[in-house]
């Protein structure tokens, strides 16, 4: 795999808020692995679209203002398996983890099938990786598509509805060097829109509902983004916060987190909690030096700090606690980024 930067977290933005609990937040972008890991040697994938066509009267009902059953209606599928797989090639393209991402421009399927799904066979994986020149096969080998819309009242000659979209998707990776066992990656997910069932464009342009044809675009760009997550390591975004008491230690330490200078920041914080005889405040200098330590993506004597933390909130603060939840839930999840760091970095480097 392309070699990536060896940090694996880095300070994405800072949000200050007034709190009288002296509490500063941030948000940060944590690296986070590839849900399935592929083999060393694919540098490069083709995504394919091996689909059949979802017919129009399948998956779509509506509810009609004024009556109370529902009824099916017919919305065109058409190019939708395209929108998934163009996305799909996009967005794991601009991960920058893979050499090449390729697209295969032409459908596979050629039969009207809907309901069967046909796998590649080898022959023809052999075939595609040799002409495009690509080590593996990404395909979108089922499509399906629901949408349910419910008018609930008019207003100025427009219906305003809701509608849920869903989507279920099942993509193969095919890669000769497997022996036959064939990554399949599931993927179920909704949508929900409100909103006045407008079309000319003229009125309450900022509450119009989608069609159902346009949902299901939305819907598989959606679908195609989460996979993304699921074949490349990704960056997300998270939530943080560190501890301002009102002592020279504390302030100094902050001013140092302030211009992410994280090593003398832990260092400040280390004084402080040396030197406090109070266990609460002591849990707030542990977590302000277990969060400095991921920031540095040092992830086990982060993981240390967060323990001494979790336990001394135990110790020092009532049942039920804000603190005492926040601190566990801080500890599982630098448990979590510890566990799978050895995954990222097989996966990066």
């Amino acid at each position: 795999m392309k070699k990536l930067l060896s940090f694996a977290i880095v300070l994405f933005s800072i949000l200050f808020f007034s709190s009288c609990a002296g509490i500063q937040y941030m948000t940060i972008e944590t690296r986070e692995p590839a849900q399935v890991t592929l083999p060393t040697g694919v540098r490069s994938v083709l995504v394919v679209n091996n689909v059949v066509q979802q017919p129009d009267e399948i998956g779509h009902n509506i509810k009609r203002l004024g009556k109370s059953q529902t009824d099916r209606t017919k919305a065109s599928a058409d190019s939708i398996a395209i929108f998934y797989t163009e996305a799909l090639s996009q967005f794991l393209g601009e991960e920058d983890y893979f050499d090449a991402v390729k697209y295969y421009q032409k459908p596979l399927r050629t039969d009207d099938d809907f309901w069967q799904e046909v796998p590649i066979t080898p022959e023809t994986m052999n075939e595609l990786r040799t002409s495009t020149t690509t080590d593996a096969i990404i395909s979108l080998d089922k499509l399906v598509l629901q949408t349910n819309w419910t008018d609930f009242f008019q207003q100025e000659g427009y219906n305003y509805a809701s509608m849920t979209g869903k989507i279920h998707s099942v993509i193969r990776v095919y890669l000769p060097s497997m022996e036959g066992k064939i990554p399949v990656v599931q993927f179920t997910d909704s949508m929900k829109w409100e909103g006045y069932d407008i079309r000319d464009g003229r009125a309450y342009a900022d509450l119009i509902i989608p069609s159902q044809e346009e949902a299901m675009k939305q819907l598989a760009v959606f679908s195609a983004e989460k996979m993304t997550n699921v074949f490349s390591p990704h960056w997300e975004n998270q939530d943080r916060w560190y501890y301002t008491q009102m002592n020279s230690k504390m302030r100094e330490g902050e001013m140092f987190a302030k211009s992410t200078q994280w090593f003398n920041a832990i260092e400040k914080w280390k004084e402080a909690y040396t030197k406090e005889k109070n266990k609460l405040n002591q849990a707030k200098a542990a977590h302000n030096i277990a969060l400095g330590y991921e920031m540095l993506d040092d992830m086990n004597s982060a993981y240390e700090w967060a323990t001494t933390a979790a336990d001394l909130f135990q110790q020092s603060t009532t049942s039920g606690s804000l603190e005492r939840r926040r601190s566990v839930l801080f500890k599982n999840e630098i448990e979590r980024r510890r566990d799978t760091s050895n995954k990222l970095n097989m996966q990066v480097n």
